[in-house]
């Protein structure tokens, strides 16, 4: 059996209170890994080991060349091991082999692009401030600090590189707490990370739950920064904690995204994304496409096809090459999943598919939820308004684009958003109404690391990826440098100074 221990100050170590947990497979219980759980005087070390790499220059002050090239020898060691580490987020986390492949790959692009990042200039002059002559004015873009990044069990491994990216590019150090549900191939980023010859201190990676491991970073006064990815619940509390020493925040929260189809839709590109949107990884995703509208006028149509075609999803073995949808993260999970169904019964909602659990035995001793799909939602149900993280559709009709937007944002969320169309002038009109921060016309899922991601309302404070991300980790310096004004010249001299003199003379 794989035992992981903590990865504090450049090496690995037990955890001070000698706590072990064993991380379990979704699919049949059975366990894949021990690992050392961190507390909170883990965390401590593991925060004064990032402020001693930060505060004495090792990582800021390098020269930024250098960090990219240290990023990007991670991304290259992640591309050599990634069959080692396809294996293990699938054993780990449920994910399907196709997904646990897309990950390691956009995972080692991620590390890529932003090493490429680091390399960028953090300095411009801004040259439309003052007359030429007067003052120079320069923005400098200089690293946050310590970051505390908490990353949950739904994409482990490509969501640490989404937390390290950045924050290593911008030249801060990190703490990194994942999921207790999910540890495994974070920690086997660790001995990548440990293999590069990273400089002690700048990554460090402490699994541990949040109540213990979380509170302790976010409280931590050495800290500069939380990224946080979770749920909406957390995230707020993690403001909240946050509050007292005004650390800098970004949070990617919960979605229930409204996924509307038009009149005029390419019916058989909406139905195959409609079911992608919802049903890729069993609908963990916080951006899935969990709210379908329908125009009233293919309603029925669209429906029964989509229903048809998602009988046809095979439900299995994530290591089977021809399963669409693996297991759920946990018991736990699973049950509250069923929850949900039970409360969109109750409200007597049709279930035009699943609604159970499977009944073959082969799956007996997973956390399996049949795909699942209700009817004619009320929009302000439970089903409609509560973020479920498991494979249940809510289908709503519509009459008119503008109800079809009110619809839309009427959730208090606001992470993604789509539209089928193939009037792109029409669907663009309506994703501009869309209160998301990504809206995707003719297709979901496809988020790049070169364009930002987050979300409006409850979804989530600040953005992720692209330059904009990067500057999420940096605080922003105005330098005001005088090109030799006289004195007497200057804006502020008759203000004060000037009748100073005066009196003085007298």
């Amino acid at each position: 059996m794989r035992e992981y221990k903590l990865y504090i100050d450049g090496k690995f170590v037990d955890s001070r209170s000698g706590r072990v947990d064993d991380t379990l497979n979704p699919f049949d219980g059975s366990v894949v890994a021990r690992f050392a759980v961190a507390s909170r005087e883990d965390v401590n070390a593991a925060v004064s080991a990032a402020r001693k790499a930060f505060d004495s220059g090792v990582w800021p002050g390098m020269p930024a060349a250098d960090r990219a090239a240290y990023m990007k020898k991670i991304g290259d060691r992640i591309n050599e091991k990634a069959a080692q580490l396809v294996e293990l987020e699938v054993l780990d986390s449920g994910s399907t082999l196709k997904k646990a492949r897309e990950d390691i790959f956009l995972t080692a692009r991620a590390f890529n692009i932003f090493s490429r990042l680091a390399a960028g200039e953090n300095e411009r002059e801004m040259t439309d401030i003052s007359k030429p002559g007067f003052a120079r004015n320069y923005l400098r873009y200089e690293p946050v600090g310590v970051v505390g990044a908490i990353i949950p069990w739904n994409f482990p491994l490509k969501m640490a590189a989404w937390k390290l990216g950045p924050a290593l590019a911008a030249g801060c150090t990190v703490v990194l707490k994942p999921s207790e549900l999910t540890p495994v191939t974070a920690m086997e980023l660790a001995k990548i990370i440990d293999e590069v010859g990273l400089p002690a201190g700048v990554v460090n990676i402490v699994p541990g739950y949040g109540p213990d491991a979380g509170e302790a970073l976010v409280r931590h006064p050495g800290v500069d920064k939380i990224a946080f990815t979770g749920s909406t619940a957390v995230g707020k509390k993690i403001m909240e904690l946050a509050a007292n020493d005004f650390k800098r925040l970004t949070l990617e929260c919960g979605g229930k995204s409204a996924n509307i189809v038009l009149d005029d839709a390419d019916m058989d590109l909406a139905i195959d994304g409609s079911l992608y949107g919802m049903f890729y990884h069993s609908g963990q995703c916080c951006e899935a496409a969990t709210r379908l509208l329908v125009h009233e006028k293919v309603y029925d149509g669209f429906v029964s096809a989509l229903v048809e075609k998602a009988k046809r999803m095979k439900l299995g073995d994530p290591m089977d090459e021809s399963t669409d949808i693996g297991p759920l993260i946990s018991k736990k999970q699973e049950s509250r999943v069923f929850g949900y169904i039970e409360s969109g019964r109750k409200d007597g909602f049709k279930v035009a598919l699943g609604g159970g659990a499977t009944c073959l035995p082969e799956l007996s001793k997973g956390n399996f939820v049949e795909p699942t799909i209700f009817l004619d939602v009320d929009n302000r149900s439970k089903i409609a308004q509560e973020e479920i993280f498991g494979p249940v559709l809510v289908v709503s009709r519509f009459s008119s684009d503008e109800e079809a937007v009110r619809l839309a944002n009427d959730v208090v969320y606001g992470l993604a958003a789509g539209v089928w169309s193939k009037d792109i002038v029409r669907a663009r009109k309506i994703a501009e109404k869309l209160k998301a921060g990504t809206v995707w016309i003719n297709e979901w899922h496809l988020l790049n690391e070169r364009a930002p991601f987050g979300g409006y309302k409850q979804s989530g404070v600040g953005r992720e990826f692209g330059r904009i991300g990067l500057e999420e980790y940096m605080e922003i310096k105005h330098i005001h440098v005088d090109d030799g004004v006289p004195r007497q010249k200057r804006s502020w001299y008759d203000t004060v100074v000037s009748k100073g003199e005066e009196g003085s003379k007298q």
